[in-house]
């Protein structure tokens, strides 16, 4: 069984990165703005402080006290000429505001993918989309099923890959998941804890958990560890170190572009 070691692919990405920076006369900004101090969302805004740093991207991290300050942030940084890159740490706290707010990013600095109208697809999708091939998964020969339909993963994901002709079925909140069973490659993003068990797993199937949660302050996926405990799956991502650092390589690329 492959593992779908994300980490490793990420690290070649680096290293291009760091010497294209290092080339650049104006080195490049990412403004993270985050509206709190969840563990998971702390965790991956420290993630990304930690990648700008090593590759020499600059990145300011802003907590704002509400949505109407997130707002004001980016309507300011969108006129900022020294900021690349604008992205909000989702979930913000006022949820049904997200659509609104994300739109506001200018086009160019959308680096995240999520306002609709930027220059770039989703990030997490791409990295999807860079692991898979990087370990020489035909998406074309796949059933796919995706599970979940929000914005980081599961909408964009569906839309990149119908685009290009793909097998692809969406599975949302309250559908029946015992016939993922069918499917020969199953990406999971949906936040909930152990959602997809080992039950609802052909053998030889492709599984890729891009699900993060909080649980006793310990981030956990969607899949269940029964799953990665088996051997007659094709291949699966790690508990961590799959999607989540392909991600943060997209993000910082876009950055950089």
């Amino acid at each position: 069984m492959k593992v779908l070691n994300g980490r490793e692919l990420a690290d070649f990405i680096k290293e291009r990165q760091f010497l294209t920076v290092r080339g650049m006369t104006k080195k490049p900004k990412l403004l993270i703005i985050r509206d709190s101090d969840n563990p998971v969302i702390v965790k991956y805004v420290n993630l990304k402080k930690e990648y700008g740093e090593d590759i020499g991207v600059l990145v300011e991290d802003f907590l704002a006290k509400s949505s109407d300050e997130i707002r004001e942030r980016i309507l300011a940084a969108n006129a900022d000429d020294t900021i690349s890159g604008i992205i909000i740490q989702l979930p913000i706290l006022e949820r049904e505001k997200t659509d609104g707010l994300t739109s506001l990013i200018a086009p160019e600095k959308d680096v995240d993918g999520l306002s609709g109208n930027g220059n770039y697809d989703s990030a997490t999708a791409t990295a999807i989309n860079w692991l898979l091939a990087g370990y020489g998964i035909d998406l074309a020969a796949q059933k796919i099923a995706l599970v979940g339909r929000g914005k980081l993963v599961g909408a964009p994901l569906f839309r990149m890959w119908t685009n290009s002709g793909f097998d692809v079925t969406v599975f949302g909140r309250g559908d029946d998941l015992s016939s993922l069973k069918n499917f020969s490659l199953i990406v999971s993003a949906t936040g909930v804890p152990g959602l997809i068990t080992s039950e609802m797993v052909a053998p030889g199937t492709i599984v890729v958990d891009a699900g993060t949660a909080s649980e006793d302050g310990v981030l956990v996926g969607d899949v269940a560890e029964a799953v990665r405990e088996r051997t007659d799956l094709s291949a699966i991502t790690p508990r961590t170190g799959g999607v989540g650092p392909l991600t943060v390589a997209c993000l910082f690329e876009h950055v950089i572009n």
